[in-house]
């Protein structure tokens, strides 16, 4: 299992977030919030992720900046769990909702279960 999250992992394409916002369908399991769109890569990679957290929620730039490591970590020990044998490629933006600060132990169990949620609804279409 590799769980890195190396640069070409990450979404950092005006274009793609811009197509990924208008397009892109979305899963939430409050406080997260994940929206996604089949796209395929010039690169080859299978996933791209990007993180946010709004500064009209947390004012503070060292509180966004904490809560998107941590939203970052999360997803890199989850990610080979349920995205390994993925062969489909897809643009992810996971937003955190809520106004109060967490844990990285409450991050992990919300990512876990919003992985689950976006695992069932690509499954039935």
């Amino acid at each position: 299992m590799n769980f890195t999250y190396s640069k070409k992992d990450k979404l950092k394409s005006k274009k793609c977030i811009e197509q990924l916002f208008t397009e892109g369908k979305a899963v939430t399991a409050y406080p997260l919030k994940l929206i996604y769109l089949k796209i395929n890569f010039e690169d080859g990679s299978i996933l791209k992720t990007g993180v946010s957290v709004s500064k009209r929620l947390h004012k503070t730039a060292v509180s966004r900046n904490q809560i998107k490591r941590l939203l970052r970590e999360a997803y890199r020990l989850n990610k080979p769990l349920y995205f390994n044998n993925s062969s489909t490629s897809y643009a992810f933006m996971i937003l955190y909702l809520s106004k109060d600060g967490t844990t990285f132990d409450k991050l992990n169990t919300n990512i876990k279960s919003l992985f689950e949620k976006f695992i069932d609804k690509t499954s039935q279409t």
